[in-house]
């Protein structure tokens, strides 16, 4: 595939350096186009070495915010304290997807939550992360058109362009467009800009963009009014997981913590899938501009598109962020055909289901009754969410 500028003159390379970002109030990090971490402090001690566990666990973001509903288990479980006493923190991370896994890498982050490509550069670069707890069951990206121009059939965008909001998107759309039959090499990319490439879709730029379920309601709210070819319709591909350092599962006291952490995500989940009025509310409460942004009923489809992504079919899977190896093992394997690592990778080398059973294991009927007995605002109250259901998908290329 070609990598090409924006009309901004900003280069799409491999190599693309990483905006800096803040993690907290008390230190500064910052990526390097190398690859390299560094930290600032901004206070007077700087990063403190970890405990035996950890002193404060810190998941790190592929989006360069936080301020999105995609997160909304974790806020969910937050308010309802299903993490109990465990030191919990959400950092925004940079927007270069690639900065999720180098920050956990290097111990600047505990947890980060890449894509498939974005894990399988970390592969690639010779980090020693594992795959924990898989949060996407069905393949949640999308390619977004304007109206009218697109297509089920994917192989009409050879020789045509697409927008990315970040370089380091370009690992996930092309195994996505490969196991669909596209000859990468006539793809033209353009790092468009987080957050503006969707708009610049709209404004005429490029032919499609990469997208995702929960980001359609999103645009929706923009006035980016597209038709998708969906992926949670038609790839078989993994999507976003939780990844940890290989070497923390095997400190006792640190797998235990990850445990009791999954845990809560596994419960926030459950309750957002029982109440996805309540879920949204709680994400509401953490970000009003994303409140007054959406409102009730696009933040009520964006998070039903995710829960359809994260719950996948649950009859067939051993429990919140269970992996299935199968369609694991077909991402790997499409990926080392197209050339993006090196060497073959077994799934089960990367990928693990052994904190499954203890993050599932939870009183499935008290969540539902905290879902059921969340108190909701008259706005979400009215929302008929059958309704919303039925209409999910009505922005798919016909």
């Amino acid at each position: 595939m070609r990598l090409t500028s924006n009309k901004k003159g900003k280069a799409m390379t491999k190599d693309n350096s990483i905006r800096q970002a803040g993690m907290s109030r008390r230190y500064f990090l910052q990526v390097t186009g190398a690859g390299l971490v560094t930290a600032t402090a901004l206070g007077a001690s700087g990063l403190k070495a970890r405990a035996a566990a950890y002193e404060k666990f810190t998941w790190i973001s592929p989006r360069g915010t936080l301020e999105v509903l995609d997160d909304y288990p974790y806020w969910s479980a937050k308010k309802a304290g299903y993490f109990g006493d465990l030191n919990t923190d959400m950092q925004p991370g940079p927007s270069d997807g690639t900065a999720t896994v180098k920050f956990v890498d290097v111990g600047q982050a505990d947890m980060g939550f890449p894509s498939p490509g974005v894990f399988s550069f970390a592969i690639q670069n010779g980090m020693k992360l594992k795959s924990v707890f898989h949060m996407g069951a069905r393949d949640t990206f999308s390619i977004a058109f304007r109206k009218g121009e697109g297509s089920n059939d994917l192989k009409k965008l050879e020789g045509k362009t697409i927008l990315l909001g970040s370089a380091a998107w370009q690992s996930i759309t092309d195994p996505l467009l490969a196991a669909q039959g596209v000859d990468i090499k006539k793809v033209k990319y353009v790092e468009a800009g987080w957050p503006t490439w969707g708009t610049a879709l709209a404004g005429g730029q490029g032919d499609a963009a990469l997208s995702w379920e929960g980001l359609r309601a999103e645009w929706i709210a923009k006035g980016l009014d597209f038709e998708y070819w969906l992926g949670v319709k038609n790839s078989k591909l993994p999507a976003n997981t939780f990844v940890v350092r290989a070497a923390d599962l095997e400190d006792p006291d640190k797998k235990a913590f990850l445990e009791k952490y999954l845990r809560g995500w596994a419960m926030g989940l459950e309750f957002g899938y029982q109440n996805p009025r309540a879920a949204v509310e709680a994400v509401f409460e953490q970000f009003p501009t994303l409140a007054k942004n959406l409102g009730p009923e696009l933040g009520t489809t964006s998070i039903l598109q995710q829960i359809n992504v994260f719950r996948g079919d649950m009859d067939k899977r051993g429990g919140w962020g269970s992996h299935d190896m199968a369609s694991w093992q077909g991402f790997f394997d499409e990926i080392h055909k197209i050339g993006q690592i090196t060497n073959p990778v077994k799934a089960e080398d990367v990928c693990t289901n052994d904190l499954i059973p203890a993050a599932n294991d939870f009183d499935k009927a008290k969540v539902k009754a905290d879902a059921d007995g969340a108190k909701l605002s008259e706005g979400f109250a009215a929302l008929d969410v059958e309704k919303i259901k039925a209409h999910l998908f009505d922005s798919a290329v016909k």
